[in-house]
């Protein structure tokens, strides 16, 4: 029986994701394009005609909309449009999984995939067959780490009221989160009505790095369940985490053609607790590259700092 989260504990944790939050977002983003050694900064206006240089105002992108967040020191030190709400694709399914866990269901209870799960189009893809039965934990664990759309929205429709309540009960929690420019209509993410900007993922990915099945489940590289009589192998939909030199606690992909390549994470680099939201990548690998280039960036600036330091 895995360990459940009672809806208070939930509560108390998110409070204290604010709290730890409110200062720095209280004065608003830095600056659209631009890094800021220090706390937050006036909010943007408009958007950069294009990104700055690496290694002198900030890094080198190709992502829509960017935010880097130093949670250890409550700083934005860089940020790109990341007040606009784009569409966020399969970056919902953390939002799902955090409902879920809330909502105090049985992890190892089973649910069937039905007629009613499938999503007809190229995005929908699912590789759960109908009249797969798997265990509410199992849908969790492969709707974070593989992106596995049916599980997602299984997991909305055997919540108590449906998926429209499951919905609602999305939105009412972004808002607890203090998630102003977000909105959701599915549990999936295949809607491209499901929108949020940068700012208020990186309010999402730092509450869903309060929850350990979270954590766990979307970091985990590789899972295997039984459908019916043959075993069927995942992996995890963000390269990174198989990685050696990077340390991530919590992350998320995300892709339909009107959201683009998306990423958010929380990991430690050098030492500090940092948050990165990548929105709207050009092309198939742009999204881990741009993350790549930000821990460079990052292992530059700090280097950069403690020589003129000494």
């Amino acid at each position: 029986m895995r360990t459940m989260w009672k809806p208070s504990v939930l509560i108390l944790a998110l409070g204290s994701v604010l709290a730890a939050l409110a200062p720095a977002y209280a004065a608003g983003s830095v600056p659209n394009g631009t890094s800021v050694p220090g706390r937050v900064a006036a909010k943007p206006h408009s958007a950069p005609s294009s990104a700055p240089k690496s290694g002198t105002d900030g890094p080198s992108l190709r992502s829509s909309s960017v935010l880097i967040w130093d949670a250890t020191h409550s700083a934005v030190l860089y940020s790109r449009r990341a007040d606009v709400a784009m569409p966020i694709a399969s970056i919902t399914k953390l939002m799902t999984a955090l409902v879920v866990l809330q909502g105090g269901q049985s992890l190892d209870e089973f649910i069937e995939i039905t007629r009613d799960d499938i999503f007809v189009g190229r995005s929908g893809y699912s590789r759960l067959k109908v009249g797969t039965v798997l265990t509410r934990g199992d849908l969790i664990h492969l709707a974070l780490m593989s992106s596995e759309n049916r599980a997602a929205h299984a997991l909305g429709r055997s919540y108590p009221g449906g998926v429209r309540t499951f919905v609602r009960t999305m939105n009412e929690q972004a808002v607890a989160l203090g998630m102003s420019h977000t909105h959701f209509v599915d549990p999936a993410g295949l809607s491209s009505e499901n929108v949020a900007s940068s700012e208020d993922l990186s309010k999402l990915v730092m509450a869903a790095s309060q929850n350990p099945i979270v954590r766990e489940y979307s970091t985990d590289k590789g899972y295997a369940v039984r459908a019916g009589r043959q075993m069927l192998s995942f992996r995890n939909t963000d390269s990174l985490v198989s990685n050696p030199n990077w340390t991530i606690i919590v992350q998320k992909t995300g892709y339909i053609s009107e959201a683009g390549k998306c990423l958010v994470m929380q990991a430690i680099i050098e030492g500090r607790t940092v948050v990165i939201v990548l929105l709207d990548s050009f092309g198939k690998y742009t999204r881990v590259a741009d993350a790549k280039r930000i821990k460079k960036w990052m292992e530059w600036r700090l280097s950069a700092d403690l020589a003129h330091e000494g």
